[in-house]
């Protein structure tokens, strides 16, 4: 396995993008009401893209035996796990979506970060597992440094998740990213301390959780090739940041001014 070590200028590279990336998110956060449709969250995101000058990541993508994504954006509504296909049917009071950008610059490097929104006025149950989902990807954030372990990031993950009762989705995991959307190493979000691969200043990836009200267990709806739902239809949550290892820590690449409030466990978006 080769993980590519990013030098100053893949880092500089790396911060445009997802802050370009996050910028998308901000645009579409005002749109997040009830009676929107995620094709129309689509198009906005589409929209965001061609004024930046980015291009999305996800229209067209097609990994072996899938077939081609047709949206600009992955929009994730309640029991569906991730990669939803924008549709037209409009958003209700107390639905919960997760909206994932994946951004391509004009250099060829990509950005990527996922929110989950309220949509509404949303159950007690709704807004606990998204909090719990947030702060989950933070806890696991914070244990990103020089000589720590890809497992101590699953492991802070695992035990928060599953302290509250919540269950951790093992099939879909974080990524390396830079100069492709999908690179070494695998960030899984649960694990042992201490074990996986060591991480090294200039690594770029992402930490995105997915956490379920209900079982882990997920399978796929219908017959798209794509949207992943939960077994048993209890509600899901992601969250998405796409981090650097420093020399001394990590830093968040993907923040930016419209960005929801940090926990208040969380001191530092940059180590």
């Amino acid at each position: 396995m080769t993980i590519e070590i990013k030098d100053a200028a893949g880092i500089a590279a790396m911060r445009h993008a997802c802050r370009l990336a996050a910028d998308v998110l901000d645009t579409i956060a005002a749109h997040i009401v009830p009676g929107i449709t995620t094709l129309e969250i689509d198009r906005i995101g589409a929209r965001c893209m061609k004024e930046q000058g980015t291009v999305s990541a996800t229209i067209g993508y097609q990994p072996p035996g899938y077939p081609p994504y047709p949206g600009y954006l992955c929009t994730s509504v309640n029991h569906v796990v991730c990669h939803g296909i924008p549709n037209e049917k409009p958003l209700k009071k107390g639905d919960i979506v997760n909206v994932d950008v994946t951004v391509i610059t004009k250099d060829g490097w990509f950005g990527d970060t996922s929110r989950t929104y309220l949509v509404g006025e949303c159950s007690i149950a709704a807004r606990r597992l998204v909090q719990l989902t947030y702060e989950a990807m933070w806890l696991g954030i914070q244990q990103v440094r020089p000589g720590a372990h890809l497992g101590d990031i699953g492991h802070a993950i695992q035990s928060f998740a599953e302290g509250h009762g919540l269950s951790v989705v093992r099939e879909f995991c974080g990524h390396g990213i830079g100069r492709k959307f999908h690179d070494e190493p695998q960030v899984l979000h649960y694990g042992r301390p201490g074990t996986g691969v060591e991480l090294q200043p200039g690594m770029t990836f992402t930490i995105e959780p997915m956490l379920n009200l209900g079982k882990r267990d997920i399978k796929e709806l219908g017959k798209d090739g794509w949207t992943i739902i939960t077994k048993d239809h209890s509600l899901s949550a992601q969250w998405e940041h796409t981090i650097l290892v420093t020399e001394t820590g990590f830093d968040v690449l993907t923040l930016s001014p419209g960005y929801p409030p940090l926990p208040g466990f969380v001191t530092a978006t940059t180590t």
